[in-house]
């Protein structure tokens, strides 16, 4: 019996971006679940509120039975573990990210025993971050072609 293959894709999608709908959609066929899952920090502030945010992700998957949505608090790898995913999915944009997200994946595997998994975001989306979208919101720009 092979074991239920199950990703955690973690973020705080404020908001959700066309960004990490590819990285989503592209990593379905690699897992037999994939948990997209709104990180929550208190000292973080945030745009939209949790219930949006969940709201947004939750309309943008619906047709997508192998991808759900949730939130947590604390750490991402603890998450994991309660939900068995043996996975972390992380989309990268450029090498920035990469040298960011590598050191957090070597210590998610030492003291975890979560594995990461990386996807390269496809090249029409390498520009699009939520802290860019989020700056194009309060400056009252159009931001629609940007977000699912």
């Amino acid at each position: 019996m092979s074991v239920k293959k199950i990703a955690v894709f973690p973020g705080s999608f404020d908001p959700i971006t066309l960004g990490h709908m590819d990285i989503i959609k592209r990593a379905i066929p690699l897992f037999d679940e994939i948990i997209v899952a709104i990180g929550t920090n208190a000292a973080k502030k945030y745009m939209w509120s949790l219930e949006e945010r969940m709201d947004k992700l939750e309309k943008a998957f619906s047709s997508y039975p192998t991808v759900t949505v949730s939130d947590y608090n604390g750490l991402t790898a603890e998450f994991c573990k309660k939900n068995n995913a043996q996975f972390i999915l992380r989309g990268l944009r450029n090498t920035t990210d990469f040298t960011y997200e590598q050191t957090i994946a070597q210590a998610n595997e030492k003291v975890n025993e979560v594995d990461s998994v990386f996807l390269i975001c496809s090249p029409e989306y390498a520009f699009i971050s939520s802290s860019i979208v989020r700056d194009i919101a309060r400056n009252n720009g159009d931001y629609s072609s940007l977000i699912p």
